[in-house]
């Protein structure tokens, strides 16, 4: 999901709130963070993306109090990305992390379940908010909403996240094409990084 202010991931999508648990895994962790981190650099173009990561358990565990999923997967996944020098914190409480404002510090936000991640994102972000699907060749964008069949045709519809999705969209299809072009010509992007550096100073 994404907007101009927030963008969540989720490492587990439409699964019963009971089976969550058993799908925290470190590698299914590592794997989530690994696609985000791939799809702001290619997608985004932000060249060292900055990930929080909200716990599990209320309070994020409390340190074990409260559930082990911290201790055991989380923390382990965070420890092996930066490791590799990888910009990714946390585990942190749902709750406080998005009350206190704290995703502006950040690039990306992954969630552990589906309403974790979805319903402070459509609450911040419901009518500019846009479905935004990383790791695939072909870009694929839609509205953050459904249908809304109850009011179609009545003049109540706000087009605002379906104009978002085709501008987004439209966007990552121009960041993938410099990406590929500045791979295929490291001398171009040694220049580019130097224009940038002194129209800076």
């Amino acid at each position: 999901m994404v907007s101009d202010v927030l963008r969540v991931g989720v490492v587990t999508g439409h699964v019963p709130l009971l089976e969550v648990p058993s799908h925290i895994t470190k590698p299914k962790i590592v794997a989530k963070l690994q696609a985000m981190l791939q799809s702001l650099r290619y997608d985004f173009a932000i060249q060292k993306p900055r990930i929080a990561v909200l716990g599990l358990n209320p309070h994020a565990g409390e340190e074990g109090l409260l559930g082990k999923e911290e201790q055991d997967q989380i923390v382990p996944a965070l420890k092996e990305l930066k490791n590799k020098g990888h910009l990714v914190f946390g585990p942190f409480p749902a709750d406080g992390f998005f009350a206190a404002q704290s995703y502006r510090q950040y690039d990306a936000v992954l969630a552990m379940y589906h309403d974790q991640g979805l319903i402070p994102f459509k609450s911040i972000a419901f009518n500019d908010g846009v479905n935004f699907t990383a790791g695939l060749s072909a870009v694929r964008t839609s509205p953050d909403h459904g249908t809304a069949y109850d009011i179609a045709g009545k003049n109540k519809a706000d087009e605002t996240s379906l104009r978002q999705a085709i501008f987004t969209a439209l966007d990552v299809v121009k960041n993938r094409e410099i990406a590929d072009d500045l791979a295929k010509n490291a001398l171009k992007k040694n220049a580019i990084v130097e224009k940038m550096n002194v129209s800076e100073k």
